[in-house]
């Protein structure tokens, strides 16, 4: 059997509903040219995305030191909002203002082991997430703020910026998304277990590095 190294869970939900077209009258009257159906703007939703640790890739002495016990998980829960055929990016997402990078509560962080996103320690715990947008570049904020409502940024609880790459999209994404990306490691190999956190919504793709340790 092939046992797969760690694993990446992404699940998306949404919903939305449409107004039925008008009825044609029962009368003799000259028939009313039947109107099309109208699509409600799609509500934003939850999503998650997670990647599982297996413990046995790890070095045992490091795992007693951080407390695990079975598989670690690293989890990103955030709003979902829709680009309903608007550009969202410098319109919906303004440059040169801290975004939520969600709709609703706050984006949440949720890591089990000390890891390093970018070139940030992050200490396991459950941390915000924002972004800044600007024309130059993007930067992803962790924040300390807890349960908050995504408008409601303290500057003063940052616990790292950490630069974005950027890369333009052929196709745009319609709803705003997160992956942690696995990269495959050899058993042999000594090295923590690490990979890419991607996030994209219209036409634009964002990243960076994360790997498990310093």
């Amino acid at each position: 059997m092939i046992r797969t190294r760690y694993l990446l869970i992404a699940s998306v939900a949404f919903a939305s509903t449409e107004a039925g077209a008008q009825a044609q009258p029962a009368t003799a009257a000259p028939a009313q040219q039947q109107r099309p159906a109208v699509p409600r703007a799609a509500q934003s939703t939850r999503a998650s995305v997670e990647a599982l640790i297996d413990r046995r890739w790890l070095n045992n002495q490091w795992l007693a030191t951080a407390g695990v016990a079975g598989p670690a998980r690293i989890a990103i829960s955030y709003g979902q909002p829709h680009a309903r055929g608007r550009n969202v990016i410098g319109t919906v997402v303004p440059f040169d203002s801290v975004w939520r990078t969600g709709a609703n509560l706050a984006t949440q962080l949720t890591t089990e082991l000390d890891i390093t996103l970018g070139n940030a320690f992050i200490p396991r715990g459950i941390y915000s997430l924002f972004t800044l947008p600007t024309r130059t570049g993007w930067k992803l904020i962790v924040s300390k703020q807890l349960l908050g409502w995504g408008t409601e940024y303290d500057q003063g609880q940052d616990l790292a910026r950490i630069d974005l790459r950027s890369r333009n999209l052929a196709e745009p994404v319609e709803s705003l998304t997160f992956w942690l990306v696995p990269n495959p490691v050899p058993q042999t190999s000594q090295t923590f277990p690490n990979g890419v956190l991607k996030l994209a919504w219209g036409n634009l793709e964002l990243s960076t590095d994360w790997r498990v340790g310093r």
